[in-house]
Protein backbone atom coordinates (compact mmCIF):
# COMPACT_ATOMS: atom_id res chain seq x y z
CA UNK A 1 0.00 0.00 0.00
CA UNK A 2 1.50 3.31 -1.12
CA UNK A 3 0.28 6.31 0.89
CA UNK A 4 2.81 8.89 -0.19
CA UNK A 5 1.08 12.01 -1.61
CA UNK A 6 -2.42 10.65 -0.80
CA UNK A 7 -4.86 13.46 -0.06
CA UNK A 8 -6.46 13.64 3.38
CA UNK A 9 -8.90 15.87 5.23
CA UNK A 10 -8.79 17.01 8.84
CA UNK A 11 -11.66 18.81 10.60
CA UNK A 12 -9.41 21.55 11.96
CA UNK A 13 -6.40 21.63 9.64
CA UNK A 14 -8.32 21.22 6.40
CA UNK A 15 -6.90 19.35 3.41
CA UNK A 16 -3.36 18.08 3.19
CA UNK A 17 -1.27 15.29 1.71
CA UNK A 18 0.91 12.56 3.19
CA UNK A 19 4.60 13.34 2.91
CA UNK A 20 6.00 10.53 5.04
CA UNK A 21 4.72 7.29 6.56
CA UNK A 22 5.86 4.15 8.39
CA UNK A 23 4.25 1.15 10.09
CA UNK A 24 3.44 3.29 13.12
CA UNK A 25 2.89 6.88 11.95
CA UNK A 26 2.15 9.25 9.05
CA UNK A 27 3.23 12.84 8.51
CA UNK A 28 0.70 15.07 6.75
CA UNK A 29 1.51 18.46 5.26
CA UNK A 30 -1.26 21.00 5.81
CA UNK A 31 -1.26 24.69 4.84
CA UNK A 32 -0.58 25.44 8.51
CA UNK A 33 2.39 23.04 8.67
CA UNK A 34 3.28 19.36 9.07
CA UNK A 35 1.43 17.17 11.57
CA UNK A 36 2.21 13.59 12.62
CA UNK A 37 -0.52 11.00 13.37
CA UNK A 38 -0.55 7.42 14.68
CA UNK A 39 -0.97 4.88 11.88
CA UNK A 40 -3.47 3.42 11.19
CA UNK A 41 -5.44 4.53 14.29
CA UNK A 42 -5.85 8.16 13.16
CA UNK A 43 -7.61 7.27 9.91
CA UNK A 44 -11.37 7.51 10.22
CA UNK A 45 -10.94 9.14 13.61
CA UNK A 46 -8.91 12.32 13.01
CA UNK A 47 -8.08 12.27 9.30
CA UNK A 48 -9.92 10.89 6.27
CA UNK A 49 -8.44 9.72 2.99
CA UNK A 50 -9.98 11.33 -0.06
CA UNK A 51 -9.46 8.29 -2.29
CA UNK A 52 -12.19 5.78 -1.32
CA UNK A 53 -10.28 2.71 -2.54
CA UNK A 54 -7.22 3.56 -0.44
CA UNK A 55 -9.47 4.51 2.47
CA UNK A 56 -11.09 1.05 2.31
CA UNK A 57 -7.68 -0.64 2.34
CA UNK A 58 -6.53 1.39 5.33
CA UNK A 59 -9.82 0.69 7.13
CA UNK A 60 -9.29 -3.05 6.65
CA UNK A 61 -5.75 -2.75 7.94
CA UNK A 62 -6.99 -0.77 10.92
CA UNK A 63 -9.49 -3.51 11.81
CA UNK A 64 -6.75 -6.16 11.61
CA UNK A 65 -4.46 -4.05 13.81
CA UNK A 66 -7.25 -3.52 16.35
CA UNK A 67 -8.07 -7.22 16.31
CA UNK A 68 -4.44 -8.14 16.94
CA UNK A 69 -4.22 -5.49 19.65
CA UNK A 70 -7.28 -6.88 21.44
CA UNK A 71 -5.79 -10.35 21.20
CA UNK A 72 -2.55 -9.15 22.81
CA UNK A 73 -4.51 -7.31 25.50
CA UNK A 74 -6.49 -10.47 26.31
CA UNK A 75 -3.28 -12.49 26.48
CA UNK A 76 -1.71 -9.86 28.72
CA UNK A 77 -4.81 -9.85 30.92
CA UNK A 78 -4.56 -13.63 31.25
CA UNK A 79 -0.88 -13.40 32.17
CA UNK A 80 -1.68 -10.73 34.75
CA UNK A 81 -4.51 -12.86 36.16
CA UNK A 82 -2.18 -15.86 36.42
CA UNK A 83 0.48 -13.72 38.08
CA UNK A 84 -2.10 -12.30 40.47
CA UNK A 85 -3.35 -15.78 41.33
CA UNK A 86 0.24 -16.94 41.79
CA UNK A 87 0.95 -14.00 44.08
CA UNK A 88 -2.18 -14.72 46.10
CA UNK A 89 -1.14 -18.36 46.43
CA UNK A 90 2.31 -17.30 47.60
CA UNK A 91 0.77 -15.01 50.19
CA UNK A 92 -1.52 -17.81 51.33
CA UNK A 93 1.44 -20.17 51.40
CA UNK A 94 3.44 -17.75 53.53
CA UNK A 95 0.51 -17.39 55.90
CA UNK A 96 0.08 -21.14 56.23
CA UNK A 97 3.81 -21.67 56.65
CA UNK A 98 3.95 -19.03 59.37
CA UNK A 99 0.94 -20.43 61.24
CA UNK A 100 1.77 -24.10 60.75
CA UNK A 101 1.58 -26.26 63.86
CA UNK A 102 3.56 -29.47 63.75
CA UNK A 103 1.37 -32.56 63.77
CA UNK A 104 2.75 -35.84 65.17
CA UNK A 105 1.05 -37.64 62.28
CA UNK A 106 1.96 -35.64 59.19
CA UNK A 107 3.51 -38.34 57.03
CA UNK A 108 1.64 -40.42 54.46
CA UNK A 109 1.91 -43.94 53.09
CA UNK A 110 0.52 -44.80 49.65
CA UNK A 111 -0.88 -48.03 48.33
CA UNK A 112 0.48 -48.21 44.78
CA UNK A 113 0.06 -50.82 42.09
CA UNK A 114 3.16 -52.31 40.48
CA UNK A 115 2.24 -50.97 37.04
CA UNK A 116 2.35 -47.36 38.24
CA UNK A 117 5.71 -47.50 40.01
CA UNK A 118 7.75 -46.67 36.91
CA UNK A 119 5.79 -43.46 36.42
CA UNK A 120 5.92 -42.54 40.11
CA UNK A 121 9.70 -42.85 40.26
CA UNK A 122 10.33 -41.42 36.81
CA UNK A 123 8.34 -38.27 37.63
CA UNK A 124 9.05 -38.43 41.37
CA UNK A 125 5.52 -37.53 42.32
CA UNK A 126 2.43 -39.44 43.39
CA UNK A 127 -1.27 -38.82 42.82
CA UNK A 128 -3.53 -38.65 45.86
CA UNK A 129 -6.52 -40.13 44.04
CA UNK A 130 -10.05 -38.81 43.46
CA UNK A 131 -12.81 -38.28 45.99
CA UNK A 132 -15.50 -40.91 45.67
CA UNK A 133 -18.38 -39.14 47.39
CA UNK A 134 -19.63 -35.83 48.70
CA UNK A 135 -19.95 -32.44 47.01
CA UNK A 136 -16.36 -32.66 45.73
CA UNK A 137 -16.78 -36.10 44.18
CA UNK A 138 -14.38 -36.61 41.27
CA UNK A 139 -11.94 -33.96 42.49
CA UNK A 140 -8.43 -34.83 43.76
CA UNK A 141 -8.04 -35.64 47.44
CA UNK A 142 -6.28 -33.03 49.53
CA UNK A 143 -4.01 -34.40 52.24
CA UNK A 144 -4.20 -31.35 54.47
CA UNK A 145 -1.67 -32.54 57.05
CA UNK A 146 1.15 -32.63 54.54
CA UNK A 147 3.65 -29.83 54.93
CA UNK A 148 7.37 -29.21 54.47
CA UNK A 149 8.11 -31.61 57.32
CA UNK A 150 6.26 -34.48 55.58
CA UNK A 151 7.64 -37.52 53.81
CA UNK A 152 5.84 -39.96 51.53
CA UNK A 153 6.14 -43.73 51.62
CA UNK A 154 5.47 -45.69 48.45
CA UNK A 155 4.31 -49.22 49.19
CA UNK A 156 3.28 -52.14 47.02
CA UNK A 157 1.94 -55.67 47.39
CA UNK A 158 2.13 -58.23 44.62
CA UNK A 159 -1.24 -59.62 43.46
CA UNK A 160 -2.18 -62.82 45.20
CA UNK A 161 0.06 -62.22 48.22
CA UNK A 162 -1.24 -61.52 51.75
CA UNK A 163 -1.35 -57.97 53.08
CA UNK A 164 1.46 -58.70 55.52
CA UNK A 165 3.77 -58.88 52.48
CA UNK A 166 3.25 -55.22 51.62
CA UNK A 167 6.70 -53.69 51.24
CA UNK A 168 8.22 -50.24 51.08
CA UNK A 169 9.72 -49.47 47.67
CA UNK A 170 10.59 -45.81 48.00
CA UNK A 171 10.39 -42.70 50.15
CA UNK A 172 10.72 -38.98 49.54
CA UNK A 173 10.34 -35.69 51.33
CA UNK A 174 7.72 -33.45 49.82
CA UNK A 175 8.92 -30.56 47.68
CA UNK A 176 10.05 -27.48 49.60
CA UNK A 177 7.12 -25.12 50.08
CA UNK A 178 4.52 -27.84 49.47
CA UNK A 179 1.31 -27.42 51.48
CA UNK A 180 -1.30 -30.13 51.17
CA UNK A 181 -4.14 -27.81 52.13
CA UNK A 182 -3.74 -25.73 48.97
CA UNK A 183 -2.72 -28.50 46.56
CA UNK A 184 -5.33 -28.51 43.80
CA UNK A 185 -4.07 -30.99 41.21
CA UNK A 186 -3.66 -33.89 43.65
CA UNK A 187 0.02 -34.49 42.87
CA UNK A 188 2.60 -34.58 45.64
CA UNK A 189 6.02 -33.72 44.19
CA UNK A 190 9.29 -34.96 45.65
CA UNK A 191 12.04 -32.86 47.17
CA UNK A 192 14.85 -32.22 44.70
CA UNK A 193 17.38 -33.98 46.96
CA UNK A 194 15.74 -36.18 49.59
CA UNK A 195 14.30 -39.12 47.65
CA UNK A 196 15.25 -42.79 47.80
CA UNK A 197 14.30 -45.70 45.55
CA UNK A 198 14.94 -49.16 46.97
CA UNK A 199 16.13 -52.12 44.96
CA UNK A 200 13.83 -55.13 44.97
CA UNK A 201 16.21 -56.95 47.30
CA UNK A 202 16.23 -54.01 49.71
CA UNK A 203 12.48 -53.64 49.46
CA UNK A 204 11.95 -57.27 50.46
CA UNK A 205 13.65 -56.39 53.75
CA UNK A 206 11.41 -53.37 54.39
CA UNK A 207 7.92 -54.72 55.15
CA UNK A 208 5.44 -51.92 55.70
CA UNK A 209 3.73 -53.62 58.66
CA UNK A 210 7.01 -53.85 60.55
CA UNK A 211 6.63 -50.10 61.14
CA UNK A 212 2.90 -49.49 60.89
CA UNK A 213 0.30 -50.19 63.56
CA UNK A 214 -3.41 -49.46 63.61
CA UNK A 215 -3.92 -48.67 67.28
CA UNK A 216 -7.62 -49.56 67.08
CA UNK A 217 -6.76 -53.02 65.74
CA UNK A 218 -3.17 -53.62 66.91
CA UNK A 219 -3.08 -57.25 65.76
CA UNK A 220 -4.51 -56.72 62.30
CA UNK A 221 -2.66 -56.20 59.03
CA UNK A 222 -5.45 -54.90 56.83
CA UNK A 223 -5.65 -52.01 54.39
CA UNK A 224 -9.34 -52.12 53.70
CA UNK A 225 -9.84 -49.02 51.56
CA UNK A 226 -8.31 -45.78 50.45
CA UNK A 227 -5.15 -45.06 48.49
CA UNK A 228 -3.30 -43.45 51.38
CA UNK A 229 -3.13 -43.23 55.12
CA UNK A 230 -1.41 -40.87 57.49
CA UNK A 231 1.74 -42.10 59.14
CA UNK A 232 3.37 -41.28 62.46
CA UNK A 233 6.42 -38.98 62.29
CA UNK A 234 8.44 -41.30 64.54
CA UNK A 235 7.56 -44.30 62.37
CA UNK A 236 8.85 -42.51 59.29
CA UNK A 237 12.14 -41.78 61.04
CA UNK A 238 12.35 -45.48 61.93
CA UNK A 239 11.82 -46.36 58.25
CA UNK A 240 14.74 -44.11 57.32
CA UNK A 241 16.90 -45.78 59.94
CA UNK A 242 15.96 -49.14 58.46
CA UNK A 243 16.94 -47.95 54.98
CA UNK A 244 20.29 -46.69 56.27
CA UNK A 245 21.00 -50.12 57.76
CA UNK A 246 20.43 -51.71 54.33
CA UNK A 247 22.53 -49.40 52.22
CA UNK A 248 26.04 -50.63 51.45
CA UNK A 249 26.96 -48.10 48.76
CA UNK A 250 28.72 -45.17 50.55
CA UNK A 251 26.97 -42.46 48.52
CA UNK A 252 23.51 -44.00 48.94
CA UNK A 253 24.10 -44.50 52.65
CA UNK A 254 25.27 -40.89 52.98
CA UNK A 255 22.12 -39.65 51.22
CA UNK A 256 19.91 -41.77 53.49
CA UNK A 257 21.71 -40.43 56.54
CA UNK A 258 21.34 -36.82 55.34
CA UNK A 259 17.66 -37.54 54.64
CA UNK A 260 17.16 -38.78 58.21
CA UNK A 261 18.96 -35.78 59.72
CA UNK A 262 16.91 -33.35 57.62
CA UNK A 263 13.70 -35.17 58.51
CA UNK A 264 14.46 -35.22 62.23
CA UNK A 265 15.35 -31.55 62.23
CA UNK A 266 12.05 -30.56 60.60
CA UNK A 267 10.03 -32.85 62.90
CA UNK A 268 11.95 -32.00 66.09
CA UNK A 269 13.12 -35.55 66.61
CA UNK A 270 16.45 -36.86 67.87
CA UNK A 271 17.56 -39.88 65.84
CA UNK A 272 19.53 -41.34 68.74
CA UNK A 273 16.42 -41.27 70.95
CA UNK A 274 14.08 -43.03 68.55
CA UNK A 275 12.41 -46.15 69.95
CA UNK A 276 12.57 -49.49 68.18
CA UNK A 277 9.88 -50.09 65.53
CA UNK A 278 6.67 -51.42 67.07
CA UNK A 279 4.50 -52.26 64.08
CA UNK A 280 2.47 -55.45 63.94
CA UNK A 281 5.30 -57.51 62.45
CA UNK A 282 7.86 -55.99 64.79
CA UNK A 283 5.79 -57.16 67.73
CA UNK A 284 5.69 -60.63 66.27
CA UNK A 285 9.38 -60.76 65.46
CA UNK A 286 12.22 -61.60 67.76
CA UNK A 287 15.46 -59.67 67.71
CA UNK A 288 14.04 -56.25 66.86
CA UNK A 289 17.22 -54.32 67.47
CA UNK A 290 18.78 -55.43 64.20
CA UNK A 291 16.25 -53.28 62.30
CA UNK A 292 15.24 -54.37 58.83
CA UNK A 293 18.15 -56.81 58.50
CA UNK A 294 16.76 -59.13 61.18
CA UNK A 295 13.17 -59.16 60.00
CA UNK A 296 11.95 -62.67 59.28
CA UNK A 297 8.47 -63.22 57.97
Amino acid sequence: MILLNEQVRHKSFGEGHIVEYSDSSVKVRFPSGDKRFVFPDAFGTYITLVDKKTAKQVDGLKREVEKERRKRELELAKVRAIEHEKQQRLLEQERLMKNHKLSPVSQVAFWCEEQELDQVFEEWRVFTGLRKSGPNKGKPNRLIRLHQNSAVLITVREPGTPEKDRRIVGVFMVEEGFIGRICEDGYIPAHVEYKILLTKEESQKMPFWYYYLNERYPNNMTWNSGRSRYFDNVWMAQVLQGIISLKTDPEERELAQAFLEHFCQLNRLVAEDLPEPSGVLARQTEGKRGGAKEISI
